[in-house]
Parts: structure tokens; C-alpha cells; sequence
């Protein structure tokens, strides 16, 4: 199993280098292939065991990952885009261009995340109304035709 032994080699090496080192390293690396390092990644690295233990779930979950990395970046960008994450919306898209997303392909991604965020919302508020409805409002509410409720 190569992702194991590669992360294990890793472990290695940050028993090696230290904490410190590591979390300057892999920062710079960072830099390196995306031109600039995220503001959490920033502030996580003022205490290099937060950055690490990040960095490395972030590389088990992405290196293992049966998909292209592509479109775990596009995946990502539409989150962030949900999440109305204004720096991971820019970063994710940012990486998902340097691992070969069409201008095309952003744009797709964004109008899902739009529609399931869109869904989302609705979904979650049209169950709070048939909730409150069925259980206490259509006792003070005139213009509903449902029975009374005996909870209140």
C-alpha cells in the first residue's frame, strides 16, 4: 500500500526536521505551487502541531482519493462557494485552474453549488413551516384550515 508507506515516510520526516521546520517547509511549499499561502494556514502555522495534524489529513484525504485532483479542487470550489467562503471560493478556483479547469468547468460548479445551497436553504425552511404549522401556529392562525393542535 504506497499512500501507507508514503505516510508513514512523511511521519518520518517530521520526527526528523521537528515541527517548526516542517510547518516552515511546508509552507513554503505552499507558496511555491500556489503563488500564496491561505490566511489559515498562516495562522495555524503560529503553532506548527495544528498546521501538521491539518496538512496531513488534508494529504490522506486528497492523495487517497479515487478522484482526479481536478476535480477535487472543483469539489472544493463548489463548498467554499456554498459556504459562501469568499477565500476558499478564490483559492479552491485559483487550484482548480492549475490542475486544469476550464473557465467553463468554474462556472458549472458555481451554478451547482448555487442550486444545491438554493435547495438547501428551502428544504430546510419549508420543513420548519410544516412543523410549526401542524403543531402550535394554526391555533392563532385564521386563514389556515386545520384542526386545532393540544400541545400548546
Amino acid at each position: 500500500m504506497k499512500e501507507l508507506e508514503d505516510f508513514e515516510e512523511t511521519l518520518h520526516q517530521i520526527l526528523e526536521k521537528g515541527g517548526e521546520d516542517t510547518a516552515a517547509q511546508w509552507m513554503q511549499d505552499i507558496e511555491r505551487e500556489y503563488g500564496r499561502t491561505p490566511l489559515i494556514f498562516q495562522r495555524m502555522s503560529e503553532r506548527p502541531e495544528v498546521l501538521i495534524s491539518h496538512l496531513l489529513y488534508k494529504g490522506a484525504v486528497t492523495k487517497t482519493s479515487s478522484l482526479d485532483p481536478k476535480y477535487v479542487e472543483l469539489i472544493s470550489l463548489a463548498v467554499g462557494a456554498a459556504l459562501r467562503c469568499k477565500h476558499c471560493t478564490g483559492y479552491h478556483m485559483q487550484a482548480a485552474m492549475k490542475k486544469g479547469a476550464s473557465w467553463e468547468e468554474i462556472l458549472e460548479v458555481i451554478l451547482l453549488a448555487g442550486l444545491i445551497s438554493n435547495s438547501s436553504v428551502l428544504a430546510n425552511a419549508y420543513r420548519i413551516i410544516d412543523e410549526k404549522m401542524s403543531r402550535c401556529i394554526p391555533c392563532a392562525n385564521e386563514g389556515v384550515d386545520l384542526p386545532p393542535c393540544d400541545d400548546l
